[in-house]
């Protein structure tokens, strides 16, 4: 009794650097991003009158004035001084206006792209120059504010709401529903980046595999959530001198089940360094990966034991591990002569895990 108190302590009060309970999900605000990234998808890919006639209405987004005290920095793009076929003079017509609001670390800014309308006084034909490119067609988000509300949501861990609350201050009347939208269309522009960068990390010869809980809300009940699961594969070849740079692949799941991980590294067969879940099992076998154990982590079990039985066994495998690691370090601190210019970043991965199979 004594021994599963001590672990249930260690597990509630111990270091939490393999766990993430702090990142929660707010679940509606997830349903209207999901809604707004299928919106950038059917945009970018528009399919047949009969099935966009299918889809359901678009939402109407609630627009106040960009805020006057916020500094304008104006662009003019011009079509020209005179007509490209007669060389006629150009008059002008009027000109179309379009607002961008645009986060600079520290400030908000109104970028007004004007685009005079002029007509040829000796042809009758008119010019304009073309809008630029835009992350989100006919939206008033510049990249860089959009970036800005990414990487408060996703990294620093502000909810859209809070982030609402901190705009407030600057007098900006964002609506939740526009940050959504924003979010969700943003996700699907990064979505090809994210798969090159998945292609990247099966390209090298070895995995490390790891997966890390998280909460999620489940269905409309307030407060209820369940483990969902954060799966993470990194390409990392310093260790070895390896000349690809470091690359890590996220991939979430709403529960932990071994298949996951299988269809993440569907036809991989390099080496796959990853701890002693049965997962992971899939992932080896003939004309598969090769599996890779942790050594990390085999040592745990033998603490664990020592710590409870005070067992001789055990900390006897303990001490033979701790004598491969001074090897590792001695290594590390003092290469040999002939080391590769990365000497002392160069580490032998025979002391840190073991080859099974």
């Amino acid at each position: 009794m004594q021994g599963k108190s001590a672990e249930r302590g260690k597990a509630r009060f111990g270091s939490k650097s393999e766990s993430l309970d702090q990142l929660a999900f707010d679940l509606q605000e997830d349903i209207e991003i999901a809604q707004a990234a299928e919106a950038q998808h059917d945009e970018t890919n528009p399919s047949d009158d009969a099935a966009q006639s299918d889809r359901p209405a678009k939402r109407q987004h609630s627009r106040a004035p960009l805020p006057d005290h916020l500094e304008r920095q104006t662009e003019v793009l011009s079509p020209g001084d005179a007509c490209a076929s007669c060389g006629g003079a150009l008059r002008p017509l009027g000109e179309d206006v379009t607002q961008e609001l645009e986060y600079i670390p520290g400030r908000f800014v109104v970028r007004q792209i004007v685009r005079p309308r002029m007509a040829y006084s000796c042809c009758e034909t008119f010019a304009q120059a073309p809008l630029p490119s835009r992350p989100i067609e006919r939206g008033r988000a510049g990249p860089g504010l959009l970036a800005h509300v990414l990487v408060g949501k996703y990294c620093d861990h502000l909810p859209l709401y809070r982030q609402l609350e901190i705009y407030a201050r600057e007098k900006l009347d964002l609506h939740r529903s526009t940050l959504t939208d924003w979010v969700g269309r943003s996700t699907a522009l990064l979505e090809p980046l994210a798969e090159h960068i998945g292609k990247l990390v099966r390209a090298g010869p070895a995995v490390f595999a790891d997966d890390t809980p998280v909460k999620m809300q489940t269905g409309a009940k307030t407060g209820k959530a369940h483990t969902a699961r954060l799966w993470s594969y990194v390409r990392d070849e310093r260790p070895w001198c390896g000349q690809a740079p470091p690359c890590a692949w996220y991939q979430f799941s709403v529960d932990r089940k071994g298949g996951h991980p299988s269809a993440h590294l569907q036809g991989y067969k390099g080496t796959v360094h990853a701890d002693g879940f049965t997962g992971f099992n899939g992932l080896f076998g003939e004309g598969l990966a090769t599996e890779q154990a942790c050594m990390v982590h085999v040592r745990r079990k033998f603490v664990d034991v020592f710590e409870r039985d005070g067992s001789v066994i055990a900390r006897g495998a303990i001490e033979r591990i701790a004598r491969l690691y001074g090897v590792e370090r001695r290594r590390a601190t003092n290469p040999p002569m002939n080391a590769s210019p990365c000497g002392r970043r160069r580490r032998s991965r025979s002391s840190m895990n073991w080859k099974v199979g």
